[in-house]
C-alpha cells in the first residue's frame, strides 16, 4: 500500500513538553513543574452551575458560536476589563479552549504562501497551527535583554512582502513577559504600514503583576485588525472544560463561525453555562488565584537569585525562565539529569523554539509546600554540577 499519510503533517514535530510529561507518569515520587495548568479546583459556583445545567437537562446543542447569554458576557466582560466593544451576535464565537480559536484563526486568515509572524519562545502550537493552515512560519527570536518583549525594529527586520499574520502572545508562555500599553503602541505603525492581521492570544491577561493588561485591539486603528482569542482555563482553573473564544471583525468571525460549524458544531453545552457564571460572579476567585501566584513568582524569583541562577521578572502568566547558560549544559540535558537524578521535571526552553536554548521554563501553578521542595531538589542538583 501507498503512504497514507500527508507529508505536510508528517513533516511536524511532536512537541517538546510531551515526553518529560510522559516520563514523569512513570516515575513514583516525582515533581513535575512542567505544566501549564492552575493547581486550583474551579471555583465552587462555576462548578455548580455546571451541575445544575445537567440537572436540569441542559445537554443539548447550542448554537455554532456559543449561548447568547455567554457571548453578551463576553462583551460585558471585554468590555469593563479591557475597554474593548463587540457585538455579541457578529463578532465572538465561543470555542473548544483557546487552542482551537488559535487553529481556526490562522485557516481563516492564510493562504497557501502567507508568512505568519510568530516572535518566541513562545506557546509551542503557533507555529504548527501555521503549517496546517498553509502558511510559512517567520520567527523573531526575543532577547532576554529585551525581557522578551517584541521591539518595532525586529518586527520590521521579519516582515516581506509575503507578510500577512503577527502573532502576539502576552502575557506569554513559557517567559512570563508581558507587554506594556507604551511596547504595543510602538508597533502599531509598522503593523498598518506593512497592513498586517494580528492574532492576539490573551489568555494569561488576568494574570499579570505589574498594573492591568492592555490589549493591542483596544489601541487606535487595531480593533479592524486584531482578532483576540481567550479563554476560561487559566484565570477561572478551567482547564478540563475546554472553552474559550474569540472576538474580532465580523468579516474574519463569519468565517471562523463557518469553519467551528463543520469541524465542532458548537464547544460543550455545560462548560458554556458554567462560564457565563464565571464571568458574572468570579472576579473574587480571579483575584485570590492571581495573588497566590504572585506570591510564588517572587517565592521563586527570591530561590533563583539565591541559587546564583540568572532571571529576570516575569510579570505576567504562571511561568518563570531562568538561564541555565552558564553551566555549560544544553537546556534538554538539564531537563533530562535532573528528572533522572532528582526526580524533578521541568520544561527545555528549546521545546518553544530556538531562542529558548540555555533557559528551562518552570510553572508556578503547583502549591508553595511542591515548589519548596522542588526548589531543594535543584538546589542540590545544581550544587552537584
Amino acid at each position: 500500500m501507498r503512504d497514507f499519510v500527508s507529508d505536510r503533517i508528517r513533516s511536524l514535530q511532536p512537541s517538546g513538553i510531551r515526553k518529560f510529561f510522559d516520563a514523569v507518569s512513570e516515575m513514583p515520587d516525582a515533581i513535575s513543574l512542567g505544566v501549564g495548568e492552575p493547581d486550583f479546583e474551579t471555583p465552587w459556583k462555576i462548578r455548580e452551575e455546571g451541575i445544575y445545567s445537567l440537572e436540569k437537562g441542559k445537554t443539548f446543542y447550542t448554537s455554532n458560536s456559543g449561548l447568547p447569554e455567554l457571548r453578551e458576557e463576553i462583551c460585558s466582560y471585554m468590555k469593563r476589563k479591557y475597554d474593548l466593544s463587540y457585538d455579541p451576535g457578529k463578532e465572538v464565537i465561543v470555542t473548544v479552549g483557546g487552542s482551537e480559536a488559535i487553529d481556526i484563526a490562522l485557516r481563516c486568515t492564510v493562504n497557501n504562501g502567507d508568512e505568519v509572524i510568530i516572535p518566541q519562545p513562545s506557546f509551542v502550537s503557533y507555529a504548527p497551527c501555521a503549517v496546517m493552515a498553509g502558511g510559512v512560519p517567520v520567527i523573531i527570536d526575543l532577547k532576554a535583554e529585551n525581557e522578551f518583549r517584541l521591539t518595532p525594529e525586529e518586527l520590521e527586520k521579519a516582515i516581506t512582502p509575503a507578510s500577512k499574520v503577527l502573532i502576539l502572545s502576552f502575557p506569554n508562555n513559557p517567559t512570563g513577559a508581558i507587554m506594556e500599553r507604551e511596547d504595543l503602541e510602538a508597533l502599531v505603525p509598522v503593523i498598518e504600514s506593512h497592513d498586517l492581521v494580528v492574532i492576539s492570544d490573551e489568555i494569561y491577561a488576568e494574570l499579570t503583576y505589574s498594573g492591568r493588561h492592555v490589549s493591542i485591539a483596544s489601541l487606535p486603528g487595531m480593533r479592524e485588525r486584531t482578532i483576540v482569542i481567550n479563554g476560561f482555563s487559566k484565570a477561572f482553573a478551567m482547564t478540563g472544560w475546554r472553552l474559550g473564544y474569540a472576538c474580532g471583525p465580523e468579516n474574519i468571525i463569519s468565517q471562523m463561525t463557518k469553519l467551528h460549524q463543520y469541524a465542532i458544531m458548537c464547544a460543550p453545552t455545560l462548560s458554556q453555562y458554567a462560564a457565563i457564571e464565571a464571568l458574572r460572579n468570579a472576579d473574587d476567585d480571579v483575584e485570590k488565584m492571581a495573588k497566590a501566584y504572585d506570591q510564588r513568582r517572587r517565592y521563586l524569583l527570591n530561590e533563583f537569585r539565591d541559587m546564583g541562577l540568572e532571571c529576570f521578572e516575569p510579570l505576567g502568566a504562571f511561568y518563570i525562565f531562568p538561564s541555565i547558560k552558564k553551566f555549560g549544559l544544553s537546556s534538554e540535558e538539564f531537563a533530562e539529569k535532573i528528572l533522572e537524578e532528582q526526580k524533578l521535571a521541568v520544561v527545555p526552553g528549546n521545546a518553544f523554539g530556538d531562542s529558548g536554548e540555555g533557559y528551562l521554563r518552570i510553572s508556578y501553578a503547583y502549591s508553595i509546600d511542591s515548589l519548596k521542595e522542588a526548589m531543594g531538589r535543584l538546589r542540590s542538583f545544581i550544587s552537584g554540577l
